[in-house]
């Protein structure tokens, strides 16, 4: 799953007494639980090397995840009548940067990693700007809202200097979207900024130590790359773009008689402004950046009405992960991130070798990929197919930024139009038995009452989003869809212990503290395998209900995404990026 951190670690309590993993030769367990456990250990072995896009390790996973979908019943429903999808990139790793503050007739130099990081250059190997800087608050245009960070400031020409997230006075569907790095960014563009400096904030920084970012300078990233070889949604007119610690923040803002922690204050009380900053900024970053392919993976189980069948119920779920890493990437990380009130991280990972620098991603997302194929065979072998036909689409490049998800939401394998809604899968921390399900999004569009009676009918109940302020929907691949106007849910695991001296709460905070997007996510977890296939038959009830339903989903009347997304305001920027692709 692709989230900065979660604050929810440090508000959940509690050290988690889950059961021990199932026996994996127990043959009480359901057979369904079995399936989704045979594909867990096969999709977070070491031999797939941590699955990330557009290597050797995610093309296996994508391989046995078409025969999964063939054996299942699945007809191949992506390019040239196979199973897969060609998703075009670019690949930028970063070699080196520079910073540097010149005002007062004196020059500072920001140091690489410790103080600042280059962001990645997608536009070539050497980017250079030097230009006077502005600070632009949180970088939000929202005057219908009463926001506006650049009234007073021109920011043509010039490299705008910016804190990340958005005002807490936006409800958490605004705040999500104004708080995007790429909306940020693409006001910037449009503005007619030549570069951007984000500075930390402590908050930011106890969610997502300094330290884990500069331990991971190295690893790569990507973008879509469009037909003519150029990255789709990298805003060439920012030249170079870079981020800050907080402990240097002031190098950068405090020459205008404010110090960053008076902005800080500012940004919490909901009373930032604009101003010029004295003197120039000068960024470069060096960048080496290569073409590369990964794959999403379609198949399709056809619907059994005439008239419906040419519509789509999309259900999804990421197969890549991170890879794996350098041995200064894990052990920087290990010494900065402990547990608050548990036990040090080496003791966690006992029975873990030392020199284990796999990412092997069986929560984050083998599971989610393992529970829609779980799905998708309880629809197949049920004689009485939906109405509507279901895609199953196993995307890549999640990690990268959604990637996959907005290559096929812009590519469909499909007609566009007929794609009706999207059930989400990722991440599902099932390490402890759970009653219950968190449908994040659900209150978004007419998706509500058939979520809520496939739960029922399921005997499951819905917890709210535990964690609303985070923003969880739009940082996983339903965005994708919601951006193209298309109603989605995300389905998380539950919150809810099942009463048997359990504790999901602290579950879920042990794994974000020391195993998300880590080695330690890995098979030996104690995954409950049967809350798996519970949220499998959850799955494929939410996908019958939709694909039975006699109108396809709308949004709610006056809902934030729908008003912005919805049909006739399609994001144009999007539509663009998706033209230039052709």
């Amino acid at each position: 799953m692709r989230l900065v951190a979660w604050t929810v670690v440090g508000l959940l309590c509690g050290c988690s007494r889950a059961p021990p993993p199932m026996d994996p030769y127990d043959h009480s367990a359901g057979a369904d639980a079995r399936r989704v456990e045979a594909d867990v250990r096969f999709l977070a072995d070491d031999l797939l090397e941590g699955r990330e896009a557009a290597t050797r390790g995610h093309e296996l996973a994508a391989l046995y995840v078409a025969q999964r979908m063939r054996a299942i019943g699945l007809a191949p429903a992506g390019e040239n009548g196979s199973y897969y999808q060609r998703v075009p990139m670019l690949r930028a790793v970063r070699v080196d940067g520079q910073l540097l503050v010149t005002r007062h007739g004196a020059t500072t130099a920001l140091r690489l990693r410790e103080q600042f990081l280059p962001a990645l250059n997608f536009h070539g190997a050497q980017a250079s700007v030097r230009a006077p800087a502005v600070f632009v608050g949180q970088a939000v245009h929202a005057p219908t809202l009463g926001i506006d960070h650049f009234r007073g400031v021109d920011v043509r020409g010039k490299i705008a200097v910016l804190l990340a997230g958005a005002p807490a006075a936006l409800d958490s569907d605004e705040r999500a979207f104004h708080a995007s790095t790429q909306e940020k960014l693409r006001e910037l563009s449009r503005r007619g900024a030549v570069g951007a400096v984000f500075i930390d904030t402590r908050d930011d920084e106890a969610r997502a130590p300094w330290a884990r970012n500069a331990a991971g300078w190295a690893r790569p990233g990507m973008r879509l790359r469009d037909a003519k070889g150029g990255g789709i949604d990298t805003f060439p007119a920012l030249r170079v773009v870079a981020q800050v610690s907080a402990a240097a923040a002031d190098a950068i803002v405090g020459g205008a008689g404010r110090s960053a922690a008076q902005l800080y204050s500012a940004a919490q009380a909901g009373t930032l402004s604009a101003f010029d900053l004295p003197g120039t900024i000068s960024l470069s970053a060096r960048t080496a950046v290569t073409a590369v392919e990964s794959r999403n993976v379609v198949g399709t189980l056809r619907g059994s009405d005439a008239r419906l069948r040419g519509e789509h119920v999309v259900v999804s779920a990421h197969l890549d992960h991170l890879g794996a890493s350098a041995a200064a990437d894990t052990d920087s990380v290990v010494a900065h991130v402990p547990i608050p009130g548990g036990p040090p991280l080496d003791t966690r990972r006992q029975g873990r070798p030392p020199e284990d620098r796999i990412f092997n991603g069986a929560l984050d997302n083998a599971l989610g990929v393992a529970i829609m194929l779980e799905a998708a065979q309880q629809l197949a072998t049920n004689p009485a197919r939906p109405k509507r036909s279901m895609l199953f689409v196993a995307v890549t490049a999640e990690e990268k930024g959604l990637l996959g998800a907005q290559w096929f939401v812009a590519h469909p394998t499909v007609p566009r139009g007929s794609l009706v809604a999207n059930i989400n899968l990722d991440m599902p921390m099932l390490l402890t038995p759970t009653r219950d399900v968190v449908p994040v999004g659900l209150a978004h569009s007419s998706l509500q009452p058939l979520v809520r009676r496939a739960a029922s009918e399921s005997g499951v109940a819905l917890s709210p989003d535990p964690f609303p302020g985070q923003s969880i929907f739009v940082r996983s691949d339903q965005y994708a869809f919601v951006r193209a106007g298309i109603p989605a849910v995300y389905l998380m695991a539950g919150v809810d212990g099942a009463g048997l001296g359990d504790d999901a709460g602290g579950a879920m905070r042990d794994f974000l503290r020391a195993d998300y997007h880590q080695p330690g996510d890995d098979a030996q977890q104690p995954i409950q395998y049967a809350d798996a296939a519970r949220l499998a038959r959850l799955t494929a009830r939410i996908g019958r209900l939709v694909g039975d339903a006699p109108q396809r989903p709308v949004w709610n009347p006056g809902d934030f995404f729908g008003e912005r997304f919805g049909p006739g305001r399609g994001n144009a920027e999007d539509a663009e990026d998706a033209e230039d692709a052709q």
